[in-house]
């Protein structure tokens, strides 16, 4: 009596997995459909914005001489929205557009990324409100490849193209690229590129450059590389 419950137990185990495990591919076809899917149209989008021209600047952080560079394209582009992902400070930034006060209105500051890896997470979902599909990536030679990189996965996952512009620094450069953080960055944004579609950061932090109060800053008190003095030289 024993045998014939334990052959029965073993039977009914044995049908749960199976009827477990066809589940299971049930639910893997479908996941590599929908992938497959969004692989296809994401495709098609990054042609099409191939072909368009650059519709936003995308600064990263880090060194001031992008900033100057993105304030000599801003005088070629006033139309051209630029979004700077933690800067200089603010002030600093305004001094390097106030001389031309070209497209002041267009440049926005957003504050809240403290690394390469959130200077996406809390731009892109900046880029996708105001509908870009081609980007340009403003950066310098000692954050490569690793923002280039990360980057093309992370904003070619929502369908924009990605540009980059090249800016030389002078003196130290502000980071130093390894492969550890490298492997690491790009491992994340992997992971990121999928969750981002329907996670979207809202930094709390955005500032438009006509909103920085000069006056508030200078009875605060701040301080600018040394720098920002030669604008007048690349302007």
């Amino acid at each position: 009596m024993k045998r014939k419950l334990t052959i029965k137990s073993l039977i009914s185990i044995k049908k749960k997995f199976t009827n477990l495990w066809q589940l299971l591919q049930k639910l893997t076809g479908g996941l590599y459909l929908v992938l497959g899917a969004w692989l296809i149209l994401t495709t098609i989008t990054l042609v099409f914005a191939y072909s368009q021209p650059v519709d936003a600047f995308f600064v990263l952080g880090g060194s001031i001489r992008r900033e100057i560079y993105v304030a000599q394209k801003a005088k070629q582009y006033p139309q051209t929205p630029i979004l700077i992902s933690h800067g200089s400070p603010d002030p600093c930034i305004r001094l390097i557009f106030q001389p031309e006060l070209v497209g002041l209105e267009n440049v926005w500051l957003e504050k809240c990324a403290n690394s390469t890896f959130e200077n996406f997470y809390y731009g892109i979902p900046i880029l996708r409100r105001w509908g870009v599909h081609k980007v340009m990536l403003i950066t310098s030679p000692s954050h490569l490849p690793r923002a280039k990189w990360m980057a093309q996965i992370l904003l070619g996952a929502h369908g924009i193209w990605v540009e980059t512009e090249i800016v030389q620094e002078l003196g130290v450069p502000g980071n130093r690229e390894s492969w550890p953080k490298t492997a690491l960055d790009l491992t994340r944004s992997l992971f990121w590129a999928i969750l981002s579609q329907i996670i979207q950061p809202q930094c709390s932090n955005v500032t438009r450059l006509t909103e920085v109060d000069m006056q508030a800053w200078q009875h605060q008190g701040f301080h600018c590389e040394h720098q920002v003095a030669w604008v007048g030289l690349f302007l």
